[in-house]
């Protein structure tokens, strides 16, 4: 049984930094992994979203203390002025009671509540091993998948609740497929390193479309937010369960 003191913030960020590994986690950045303010001493419910944009933020407010759980947080690095939106955000959080917890890369790479492995999940794909090196670390992962890549993007798009945009740049029906969502980066020329024939990601940029087709690999865009719900989603759920707290997901869609 839990006692009450587990329901105190110092507890359930000890929790979560154990949980999510994110001591020594490289990222991008300098993006600042864990408790990024201290809104509230006890936890009565846990919030999660994407982004620490000032519409969750002000949401969140309304709905009462807690501590928010987000993907991308406010902190990237040193020298940032507490002014502007920022400052908003932070007297915000502060004046409604509302602690800020922010996990990046850990949270894309996490073997149980990741935005990969919970999407590859969620499209009824079984994780074979890991893909996609960021900074030293792989977050994604790849799949034995033999579908014709247009059903592929058609499970995907059913799945993240839109139409994701395909690139036929490789075979027709997949063998080996990769997810890491949100941004593509290098990951294109990571596949064709890796065998990988297709790839399943958020968004990529101008010339991640040449990479697609000279390098020989499908990539499925499911959009940046789409795919990386599902990782504070699944966290959301695991604290709430783990210390009895009511949970609830901000949506707030970026249309990226």
């Amino acid at each position: 049984m839990l006692r009450w003191d587990d329901m105190k913030l110092n507890s359930i960020v000890e929790y979560l930094d154990g949980y999510l590994g994110i001591k020594g986690f490289p990222d991008f950045d300098g993006a600042e992994n864990g408790l990024q303010v201290s809104g509230c001493e006890e936890v009565e419910r846990v919030y999660t979203a994407v982004d620490a944009s000032e519409e969750v933020i002000g949401r969140v407010k309304e709905k009462g203390p807690g501590i928010l759980l987000v993907h991308h947080g406010l902190f990237w690095g040193a020298g940032r002025s507490l002014t502007g939106p920022l400052f908003r955000k932070v007297s915000t959080l502060i004046e409604g009671e509302v602690a800020l917890y922010a996990s990046h890369l850990p949270l894309d790479a996490h073997i149980d509540v990741g935005n990969c492995a919970v999407l590859a999940r969620a499209c009824d794909l079984k994780p074979e091993g890991r893909f996609g090196d960021a900074l030293g670390t792989e977050i994604g992962w790849w799949c034995d998948v033999e579908l014709e890549i247009t059903e592929l993007a058609e499970v995907v798009g059913r799945v993240v609740g839109g139409k994701p945009r395909l690139v036929a740049g490789g075979p027709e029906t997949t063998k080996k497929v990769a997810i890491v969502t949100g941004s593509v980066g290098n990951m294109v020329r990571q596949a064709s390193e890796c065998d990988v024939d297709t790839l399943i990601t958020g968004e990529g940029s101008h010339p991640n479309y040449h990479e697609a087709l000279e390098f020989g690999i499908n990539v499925i865009y499911a959009g940046h937010y789409a795919t990386e719900t599902w990782g504070v989603k699944a966290l959301g759920l695991h604290l709430a369960e783990r210390f009895g707290l009511g949970v609830e997901f901000v949506d707030a869609p970026t249309g990226f």
